[in-house]
């Protein structure tokens, strides 16, 4: 069985997607990491991250996995790392690069393989693009204002730079030419809105039980 959970930021996408995971005996894995450890070892090297072609040279020769909520780069633990302020503000340049998504997203396919081909995987093109055949598709939506309240509670920051900033990268994630994110074909819109994290967690192991 492979779930996708797909959104924007500030959906609980995250959040939920751990919890249903465990409630549901799968294997979770974050692709949105994956991007943000491709993202901090531009940064080290100190490529710039809106140049494909130095990017690439970086990320073809890393090592990116990740294991029990933990991402490692070239073996090393960066969980801590990829959460900066510096990755987070590079990391949509970095996404839109084809080169570096073909190469994630075979890593994503073949972590997926290595976990018997079951998983909750969450990201911004997973139904879409990496697991067009999944078994359920689940796509997390929320209002702008109530995504920027929610992520301004949770990291202290003023609601209105996180509005601004959650737009810019909505803009950039659905308008980029490769693997825009969307709703994906045949996928269930879960909106987040004005329902409780319990209410969501349920609503999607509902889901699940449903095609197990």
């Amino acid at each position: 069985m492979i779930v996708t959970v797909d959104g924007p930021g500030g959906t609980g996408k995250s959040t939920v997607s751990r919890v249903v995971a465990h409630e549901a005996g799968l294997p979770h894995l974050d692709t949105g990491a994956f991007y943000r450890a491709a993202t901090l070892a531009a940064l080290e090297a100190g490529v710039d991250p809106s140049d494909e072609g130095e990017v690439l040279s970086v990320v073809a020769d890393a090592r990116f996995d990740q294991e029990k909520g933990r991402m490692y780069l070239d073996g090393v633990d960066v969980s801590e790392e990829i959460r900066s302020e510096a990755v987070t503000r590079a990391v949509s340049a970095v996404s839109t690069h084809p080169g570096v998504r073909a190469i994630l997203v075979e890593q994503q396919r073949a972590w997926i393989d290595r976990h018997h081909g079951r998983g909750l995987v969450e990201g911004r093109d997973i139904g879409s693009v990496v697991f067009p055949d999944a078994t359920l598709k689940i796509y997390l939506d929320a209002d702008p204002g109530v995504r920027a309240r929610r992520r301004a509670l949770e990291t202290g920051e003023d609601h209105d730079d996180v509005l601004a900033d959650l737009l810019r990268r909505d803009e950039i994630d659905s308008t980029r030419p490769t693997s825009p994110m969307k709703v994906p074909e045949g996928a269930v819109v879960v909106d987040t809105s004005h329902l409780g994290f319990e209410d969501v967690v349920e609503r999607l192991l509902e889901l699940i039980r449903a095609k197990s």
